[in-house]
C-alpha cells in the first residue's frame, strides 16, 4: 500500500486600514475609499495564502522570503509572493488540493467580491475555481477589524504529493 503524503498549512494577516491607498484583497481591487497600509500592496488575503503555502511545505514564512525592509519589495504585486512560493512548494513535490481563506472585515462589504476573488486565486495557483473558497465575516463591532481599523485573513491549504493519487481530488485548470 502506498502511504499518501500530505500536509496542511495555516495563513494569517492583519493590516491597518488607511486612507489613500487602494484595497486589494485576494488580486481583487476592491472599490473602497480606504485602503491597507503595507511595505507591498498590502494584499491581506494573497500574504495569509503565501504564509499558508511556505508553512505547509515546511519553508517558513512571508517575512523570511520577502522582507518588508527589503527596498525590492516596496509597492511590489502580492501576486508576485505568491506565485514564487507556488513554484517553491511544487519545486519540492508538492501539488495544492483546495485552498479554504477567510477575509475578515468590518467595511466594506465583501460578499460580492468572494466569488471574483476566489477566481483571481485560482488564476494566480493554476487551479480549478472549485478548489478555492473564500469567505467574509465582519469583526462584530470588536476589535481593530470591528472598529473597522484593520482588516484580517485566514487561509488553510492542503497539499499533497505531486506522485499522490489523492493530489487529484480537485482537478487542475487546463486552460
Amino acid at each position: 500500500m502506498t502511504e499518501t503524503r500530505m500536509r496542511v498549512g495555516l495563513g494569517h494577516d492583519r493590516h491597518r486600514l488607511v486612507s489613500g491607498r487602494r484595497l486589494i484583497l485576494g488580486g481583487v481591487t476592491i472599490d473602497y475609499e480606504m485602503g491597507l497600509d503595507g511595505h507591498s500592496d498590502a494584499d491581506v488575503l494573497l500574504h495569509a495564502v503565501t504564509d499558508a503555502l511556505l508553512g505547509a511545505a515546511g519553508l517558513g514564512d512571508i517575512g523570511e522570503w520577502f522582507p518588508n525592509t527589503d527596498p525590492r519589495w516596496a509597492n511590489v504585486d502580492s501576486a508576485i509572493f505568491l506565485q514564487q512560493a507556488l513554484r517553491e512548494v511544487q519545486n519540492r513535490g508538492w501539488k495544492i488540493v483546495n485552498l479554504d481563506c477567510t477575509i475578515h472585515a468590518e467595511r466594506p462589504k465583501l460578499s460580492a467580491y468572494k466569488k471574483p476573488i476566489a477566481h483571481q486565486i485560482a488564476l494566480l495557483l493554476n487551479l480549478d475555481p472549485s478548489q478555492v473558497n473564500v469567505k467574509a465575516k465582519t469583526g462584530e463591532r470588536v476589535g481593530p477589524v470591528g472598529r473597522q481599523e484593520a482588516i484580517d485573513a485566514d487561509a488553510i491549504v492542503l497539499l499533497a504529493g505531486a506522485d499522490d493519487p489523492a493530489r487529484d481530488a480537485g482537478s487542475v485548470r487546463t486552460s
